[in-house]
């Protein structure tokens, strides 16, 4: 991997940090960020930002500026698989709602007590 997927790791493990679930590992030429053994992110050659969401969520982030459908290889992946150029993610506020839509699409995101509670709630 280049310089800027380098530094784009950096980035994602910094905000990462904090949850000791999260696995790093490098795979198919990315920096991958699993949870649970499911990928959420991955820091890819020239800083570009793999993101895993589910399609529906995909579809609608398709719209917006830097973000396209995922390649490996000579395949184009389904709108589950998003790149996101390194253009779009400059700021870790932008790069970590990002890491959250990913960890929400994965349903690997973090409940909050109130969220917690509200579900437990809906049990009963």
């Amino acid at each position: 991997m280049d310089a800027a997927g380098e530094e784009l790791a950096d980035r994602i493990r910094a905000l990462l940090s904090a949850d000791a679930s999260i696995e790093e590992r490098r795979m198919f030429g990315t920096r991958a960020f699993l949870d649970e053994g499911r990928i959420l992110v991955g820091a890819r050659k020239n800083g570009i930002l793999l993101v895993r969401v589910d399609d529906e969520n995909g579809a609608a982030m398709l719209t917006l500026p830097g973000v396209s459908r995922a390649v490996m290889g000579s395949r184009t992946m389904s709108s589950g698989w998003l790149d996101v150029a390194s253009s779009a993610i400059t700021d870790d506020v932008t790069l970590m709602m990002w890491l959250d839509v990913a960890r929400e699409s994965t349903g690997a995101a973090v409940e909050t007590p109130e969220a917690e509670a509200s579900t437990d709630e809906q049990r009963d």
